[in-house]
């Protein structure tokens, strides 16, 4: 995982910028004070810690990929970023106050394992706020029109909400609440299904660099093929009908809301 997003790192933050909605939802869910002390694991360039710390709070980074964290160090010398990743992340038992987790609980190797260390490493009744898609509402993305494979394989590495929901409870944490986001016309951060009402997003070939499923797991062909065709329905008014025929109330993302239960001690 770290050698993927090593390869992605080097142009990730001129389209994977820190949302100013998804950072105040964080905020909304995770409810810091300012006296905490906060971690974001999976942090890639630091785009969402900045945010957060900014913001007034403290945060850790943590990711695997090491030219991530050269990128997250340049930006923001005020916060610790430490490679290590959810399975081990380095830190001492319940030494932070809460954790948030965006678009990378798939790429995790072991989730139950994952959130034991996170688990391990939360203060009694400190949250984890997860933002991520389950397969459910990625087989309601349009994209799976032009790019079936790559939306194939991306689902089969995305957990289920029931999957995450058991690992979590495994681990001694407990979901408190789940909510659904949609993609938004000003959305920011470049993610896969940034270009849902703009389709013409996906022939910036430096936003398909930011994105995963785009760099890491779609065959070449099947990009082309996909670009050809998506091109002929925009020109065409065609895609109208196609992103119609798609639409649902599933939501595109999910926000996991979890919490540790309380020191009984």
């Amino acid at each position: 995982m770290s050698v993927k997003y090593n390869k992605i790192g080097a142009n990730y933050n001129e389209t994977r910028k820190a949302d100013l909605h998804l950072t105040q939802q964080f905020i909304k869910h995770l409810n810091p004070n300012k006296d905490g002390l906060y971690l974001d694991i999976g942090c890639g360039t630091g785009n969402y810690t900045d945010a957060l710390q900014k913001k007034g709070f403290q945060y850790i980074g943590i990711d695997p990929s090491i030219e991530m964290l050269q990128i997250a160090q340049a930006r923001n010398k005020a916060i610790n970023w430490k490679i290590g990743s959810a399975e081990i992340t380095g830190l001492s038992n319940q030494s932070v106050d809460g954790i948030v987790a965006t678009l990378t609980i798939h790429h995790w190797a072991n989730l139950t394992r994952a959130f034991s260390e996170l688990e391990y490493i939360l203060k009694p009744e400190g949250k984890i706020v997860i933002f991520t898609s389950t397969p459910q509402q990625m087989s309601g993305y349009w994209l799976n029109h032009y790019f079936p494979k790559m939306l194939e394989d991306s689902m089969l590495q995305m957990p289920s909400l029931e999957i995450v929901k058991e690992a979590l409870t495994r681990s001694g944490l407990s979901i408190t609440n789940t909510e659904n986001y949609s993609i938004k016309p000003d959305l920011e951060d470049q993610f896969l299904y940034c270009g849902k009402q703009n389709p013409e997003l996906y022939f910036d070939e430096q936003i398909r660099h930011g994105i995963s499923s785009f760099s890491a797991l779609a065959n070449i062909k099947e990009v082309e093929n996909g670009l050809i065709s998506l091109r002929h329905d925009i020109d065409s008014g065609k895609i109208n009908e196609i992103i119609d025929s798609y639409k649902n109330e599933l939501g595109d993302y999910l926000y996991i809301i979890a919490q540790k239960e309380s020191d009984k001690a």
